[in-house]
């Protein structure tokens, strides 16, 4: 199973694909899609599309999994990301893709343990996951901890 981890962000989206074989996980691939923070939105919008259609292209994901949207203090800041994140949805809709949506709190329960982790211990267990990963930066690690937590989610037992 190849699993499309997905950190959306009109800034900088990250990605990670990693492949999961039972509870078996290993890297293939990171990176982000920065956009330009003074173009027009819809050529934001536009770009960070193209970006992730190409890389689903690349990759051949089986699915794909992204953090959920949160609310933030500014409202402007919160209505920036959930366009990122409906264009990071439809990027995968366009190509047949289903996508399963965590919280960021469950994310770093199923990577670190705890829903509290940081960034740095989040980082630090990709370390241990993925062994020799180049990791592309922040944004690529935390997309690469959503795909790493679906992966954990989805094979866990199911109780009788």
């Amino acid at each position: 199973m190849i699993i499309l981890g997905l950190d959306p962000s009109l800034s900088c989206t990250g990605w990670g694909v990693i492949r999961a074989e039972g509870s078996r996980i290993a890297h293939i691939a990171n990176g982000q899609v920065p956009t330009d923070a003074k173009a027009p939105m819809a050529e934001r919008l536009a770009s960070l599309q193209s970006a992730l259609a190409e890389v689903i292209a690349i990759h051949r994901p089986d699915r794909a999994a992204a953090e959920e949207v949160f609310v933030n203090k500014n409202p402007q800041s919160t209505l920036k990301l959930a366009q990122a994140r409906g264009c990071v949805l439809a990027a995968c809709g366009a190509q047949g893709l289903p996508v399963n949506e965590h919280a960021a709190r469950l994310v770093k329960k199923a990577v670190v343990g705890t829903g509290g982790a940081d960034k740095a211990q989040v980082q630090a267990m990709l370390k241990v996951l993925l062994p020799g990963a180049k990791i592309a930066g922040a944004d690529a690690a935390d997309a690469l901890a959503v795909a790493i937590a679906d992966a954990h989610l989805s094979y866990a037992p199911h109780p009788r």
